[in-house]
């Protein structure tokens, strides 16, 4: 079998993989992604940049009214409690790529009374990077790797009017040009998007916006357990499993998930030493998963914590399956 060579080091791994893979579409292939969902919302995702949360700014608008007054009354119980709990990334977004990250969840919003058209990522609060900034940030890493294909998933848009949505857009269009991947492109693999020299595939969860925009593609369909524990979460991804796979691109998302009640009633515990508890059991099912476009099989695996737990050297390996 033709192996694929491992690295603590993915930065390069796309363009590494053998060259019986470059022709399978990149939905058929296994691909690292970081998570959303990861404290019980009724709505909503977080994104990969919940690295740098700004722990002063104030809460989202989609935030309880409940929960607004005790952040209120008690802002100096409740706000350590949801940096440690909405934190689900501790590298920042070069090193998330550099770690083999491809797949990005960013939940893009507009900060309420703010009069400029900035708009920031969020998790419950905000964070301190903007969201130009950072994507302009990915496009010059993907200068430098010109084999590597990024998926971008920008969702939830809080507080956007269309203008704000129109503006966005073509800050999106002005950043990435002409490595965006266009919608009516129907052989989306390695090889023939190189040969275009595309590299990111933007999905925008906006019905309106794409249809407006050739460049972007709907919003990629996301497997969330909304369990607390590795059992119910292996146990909800094996039933999904067997109603087959969605089309297109989709994620399957291994991160645990916890209302406010349970972390209340947990306060030594946070999501970083509830994804570590429970990796062990996730590991073992996630090393007999395999990619392709049979009904069990996955396409991007997300997970938190990525740089500390060893996800996307996982999925990567993966691949070898299909040789």
């Amino acid at each position: 079998m033709e192996q694929i060579r491992e690295d603590d080091n993915q930065e390069d791994w796309m363009s590494r993989l053998p060259e019986k893979l470059l022709d399978i579409p990149l939905t058929n292939l296994a691909i690292p992604g970081e998570t959303m969902k990861t404290i019980g919302e009724s709505k909503g995702s977080h994104d990969a940049m919940s690295y740098c949360l700004d722990i002063n700014s104030p809460l989202l608008r989609s935030e309880s009214d409940t929960f607004r007054l005790l952040d209120g009354v008690f802002y100096c119980f409740t706000r350590p409690f949801i940096y440690r709990w909405a934190t689900t990334q501790v590298i920042n977004i070069v090193e998330q790529l550099q770690a083999g990250i491809r797949y990005f969840d960013l939940r893009v919003a507009h900060k309420q009374y703010d009069t400029s058209s900035e708009l920031y990522f969020t998790h419950i609060i905000y964070t301190h990077a903007t969201v130009i900034e950072t994507l302009e940030t990915v496009n010059l890493w993907l200068e430098s790797h010109p084999k590597e294909i990024i998926i971008l998933a920008c969702r939830n848009f809080e507080g956007m009017s269309d203008e704000l949505h129109e503006g966005f857009i073509y800050a999106l269009k002005n950043i990435f040009r002409s490595k965006l991947c266009p919608v009516n492109e129907t052989l989306v693999t390695l090889r023939r998007l190189w040969a275009l020299g595309c590299q990111v595939v933007l999905s925008y969860e906006d019905p309106q916006s794409t249809i407006r925009h050739k460049e972007l593609w709907p919003a990629i369909q996301y497997l969330w357990a909304n369990k607390p524990n590795a059992e119910e979460l292996i146990q909800y991804m094996e039933c999904k499993k067997q109603l087959g796979r969605p089309e297109g691109f989709f994620v399957a998302g291994l991160n645990l998930t916890t209302d406010r009640c349970f972390i209340a009633s947990n306060p030594q515990e946070s999501l970083k030493t509830l994804t570590k508890k429970y990796w062990n059991r996730v590991q073992e099912w996630l090393k007999e998963q395999k990619p392709g476009a049979e009904p069990p099989c996955l396409n991007i695996i997300a997970g938190d914590f990525i740089g500390l737990l060893p996800i996307c050297s996982l999925v990567i390996s993966l691949n070898k399956k299909l040789l």
